[in-house]
């Protein structure tokens, strides 16, 4: 978005993949039934006008991180490394509890950043991490169901790719409308997490 900005490029291709099945612990049933293999993409193309809160595209982008809480979430080892065994390691309830917390705060705050409210917001498109942070931020948001993205009943867990899968499947069935404010937030190992606006 930056770089479009800025008049570097015209376009650009976000991409998020993830091969889970690599790196997950088929003994681990409290993680391995979580997580799924998935790849998204979005196209962002620069157009004229921009720089005001109804323009389209993306309005903000708001990241966080704290290696405090990199324990609760994590791959120890991997290629290169030594003594790892490259698994996905996760304390589901530590998750759990910052997710809800940290990603509320994050939505408020690309909220405040545009001078937007909860009731500006159209749609909930939320990394599928599980239904009960779904849940828990559609109910922050004060969100009916129905505005909420979920596929994680679909594909798990996709992690980077959770995003853009929900986002493709809401704009090519009709659910996601021209001029609709989309808030799209998601959480990681690090831990990291961070919300975006965007006006379809």
């Amino acid at each position: 978005d930056g770089m479009i900005r800025n008049g570097q490029v015209r376009s650009a291709m976000v991409v998020g993949t993830e091969v889970y099945s690599r790196i997950v612990d088929w003994t681990d049933r409290g993680t391995c039934v979580l997580f799924g293999d998935g790849a998204g993409a979005v196209l962002l193309v620069a157009s004229e006008g921009q720089g005001t809160s109804a323009d389209r595209g993306i309005l903000s982008t708001h990241l966080h991180s704290d290696g405090r809480f990199g324990d609760s979430l994590l791959v120890d080892g991997g290629p290169g490394s030594t003594g790892g065994t490259g698994k996905l390691r996760m304390a589901g309830n530590q998750v759990f509890r910052h997710a809800v917390s940290k990603l509320a705060a994050v939505v408020d705050e690309a909220l405040d950043a545009n001078g937007l409210t909860h009731a500006d917001v159209r749609w909930l498109v939320p990394h599928q991490a599980n239904l009960r942070i779904i849940d828990a931020m559609g109910r922050k948001l004060r969100l009916p169901p129905e505005r909420v993205v979920v596929t994680v009943d679909r594909h798990a867990n996709t992690s980077a790719a959770s995003i853009p899968l929900a986002l493709a499947e809401a704009a090519s069935d009709g659910r996601i409308e021209r001029g609709d404010l989309v808030v799209m937030e998601a959480i990681g190992g690090g831990l990291a997490w961070g919300a975006a606006l965007a006006r379809f």
